[in-house]
């Protein structure tokens, strides 16, 4: 992957109590659970199989899943030393490096580290059937839905619609903030117009996707030239075409089309700078030999090969060592990418 164009069951805690609770690697208390942060939908079963991956396969690692307010509010809690790693995309991670966005005024100390890659997205966008919302165009004046507040799926689209292409169209729309959980009413109530959709090629659309195919009868917003120039002069993610949008993401509806444009987005596993390398080694190892039981839970966890784990690396931009190590063991280390320093976490500004 270019470096400066990023292409392409369940037992929770609390926020209250994890924070209570505080980072069982990073402040030197061994005794807990290595624990992951996770948002929503298709990324946390994502981090419920990996779970179970590490469970079956590791006697060193005790491991558990932890939700978390989407990617951005993932980078945020790791920065607070609430968690031990979280799954993060790599466009709210080049935002964290470079103090950029949601970062620029409120920017935060210490960056997730790379580690692994957990699956792609890829995002574009529907409207409800009974408007007259056909083309990109027609968004204007029209209520958006594009993912929740904090989540990276948000931020990445509002940031590909604010490219001077389309940026007339974005400024005219409503967009709506709510709850990912709340979007499928609204849309069935009328209340939004048109809302993005996304999911991993090849596995379906994630859940509260699903859940609004099921309830509300939509059709794909036709994407214009400009919008095509826009994804594909945006810097932070990549862009794709698809031919069978219905065998791609599984909708269980007709949405007017078959072919489909994107701006994707890459998930990846990363984690805290003080979370203990053996530990780190570990899951790594477990991604790379025992990827197949992850996929046997959740076959959204895509990566099957040394070179699938690595695909999303960002140059100039920190490994955990642990991951590092377990790269270099395996020959598969580039000597182009960075190995983080604990000792200079917070100076990448």
């Amino acid at each position: 992957m270019a470096a400066d164009n990023i292409s392409r069951r369940r037992v929770l805690q609390s926020g209250a109590a994890l924070g209570a609770l505080g980072l069982a690697g990073c402040t030197g208390n061994e005794e807990g659970p290595f624990r992951m942060g996770t948002s929503t939908g298709g990324t946390m079963d994502v981090g419920l199989a990996f779970e179970q991956a590490v469970s079956e396969h590791s006697e060193d690692v005790e491991y558990s899943t932890i939700e978390s307010p989407g990617y951005v509010g993932t980078a945020r809690r790791l920065d607070a030393g609430e968690m031990d790693g979280g799954i993060v995309d790599t466009n709210t991670m080049a935002k964290a490096m470079n103090g950029e966005d949601m970062f620029a005024d409120d920017p935060i100390d210490t960056l997730p580290w790379q580690g692994f890659l957990g699956f792609p997205y890829s995002i574009y966008i529907v409207a409800r059937e009974d408007t007259d919302i056909e083309t990109f165009d027609d968004l204007a004046g029209a209520s958006v839905y594009p993912a929740e507040p904090g989540f990276s799926t948000r931020a990445t689209t509002l940031d590909v619609w604010s490219m001077p292409q389309v940026e007339d169209v974005y400024e005219e729309m409503d967009i709506v903030d709510a709850e990912v959980g709340d979007a499928p009413g609204l849309m069935e109530e009328g209340e939004i117009d048109a809302a993005i959709a996304y999911g991993t090629p090849g596995v379906g659309n994630t859940g509260w996707v699903v859940e609004y195919d099921a309830r509300t009868d939509v059709r794909y917003v036709e994407h214009t030239d400009e919008l095509v120039e826009a994804i594909q002069e945006y810097g932070g993610a990549g862009y794709t075409e698809y031919d069978d949008v219905g065998d791609d993401f599984g909708w269980q509806q007709d949405i007017g089309t078959d072919g489909i444009v994107a701006w994707d987005l890459e998930v990846t596993f990363t984690f805290h700078h003080d979370a203990p390398k053996d530990d780190v080694y570990e899951l790594t190892r477990i991604a790379h030999e025992h990827g197949d039981t992850v996929r046997d839970a959740e076959p959204r966890f895509t990566p099957d090969t040394l070179e699938d784990l690595t695909s999303s690396a960002i140059a100039d931009y920190p490994f955990h060592p642990g991951a590092a190590e377990y790269y270099q063991d395996e020959g598969a280390w580039n000597d182009d990418w960075v190995i983080g320093d604990p000792d200079e976490a917070g100076e990448y500004n």
